[in-house]
């Protein structure tokens, strides 16, 4: 399987803007970056410290590509097959990041773990072209310099690109959903092993009115309540039918 971008894409693209009237959409596409990005280059913002990479004497451009692409702003400049492109987008191994902004990959990695932990460390590494070590330490916040950190975006930092950020952030989405990670209110719903063990199949009373499930109201409380607002009738108690009438003692 061939590439279709040429070896070193950043630093090619900075040798086309240096010496070429190409536009940025024509190198963008050659070079699989976005324009924004070529403008970038261009105004100085993006690969900052990177040496040009010539791609004619690479032997992955021909010249009359570049003549055809400067007569015509919407040609496509088609990339010279070499063999050892082949599987350069497999490559493994940490990102490079230009010296210039090796400074700036503390501030990203403090952003990627504040707004998304989601994110493996070995998927930071790849997108900022970090060490785990690193990660973990500002992860637990012990590293030297922690307290002067300021998270930034590593795509404002020119660090990574959107797309890659976003496709990272996709996979670790997809991973947590397959693992059934559960949210911090279903897992405040858990019991312990012990509690669960213990349970009944049938549901259980709650303590506080425990020995009230055999009460029942008689067929006299089931009644209508009696009105006792006629105080009256409120102390003619009933009598009972063995009950015998008080004597007068002067009988």
């Amino acid at each position: 399987m061939t590439t279709n971008k040429p070896l070193m894409a950043k630093a090619t693209a900075v040798w086309l803007v240096d010496n070429t009237t190409l536009t940025f959409k024509q190198i963008a596409d050659f070079c699989g970056m976005h324009e924004l990005e070529v403008q970038g280059i261009a105004d100085g913002d993006v690969a900052v410290g990177v040496k040009g990479f010539d791609p004619i004497a690479h032997n992955q451009l021909e010249q009359k590509e570049i003549d055809k692409g400067e007569k015509d702003p919407i040609y496509k400049l088609k990339l010279k097959f070499n063999a050892a492109a082949v599987g350069e987008d497999k490559r493994r191994g940490p990102r490079y990041t230009p010296l210039s902004k090796r400074q700036d990959r503390p501030n990203a990695i403090l952003w990627l773990v504040k707004f998304h932990p989601e994110l493996a460390d070995a998927q930071i590494a790849r997108l900022v072209g970090t060490t785990k070590p690193t990660i973990a330490s500002i992860r637990d916040r012990t590293h030297w310099n922690i307290q002067s950190m300021t998270a930034i975006d590593p795509v404002a930092l020119g660090l990574c690109r959107q797309s890659e950020l976003d496709s990272e952030v996709q996979k670790a989405a997809k991973k947590r959903a397959a693992e059934g990670v559960m949210s911090d209110d279903e897992r405040r719903k858990l019991v312990s092993t012990e509690q669960s063990l213990g349970m009944g199949t049938e549901p259980r009373m709650p303590s506080s009115i425990s020995g009230l499930e055999n009460f029942s109201l008689g067929e006299e409380e089931r009644k209508e309540p009696k009105d006792y607002s006629d105080a009256d009738s409120f102390f003619n108690l009933p009598h009972g039918e063995d009950e015998e009438e008080d004597e007068d003692p002067r009988a």
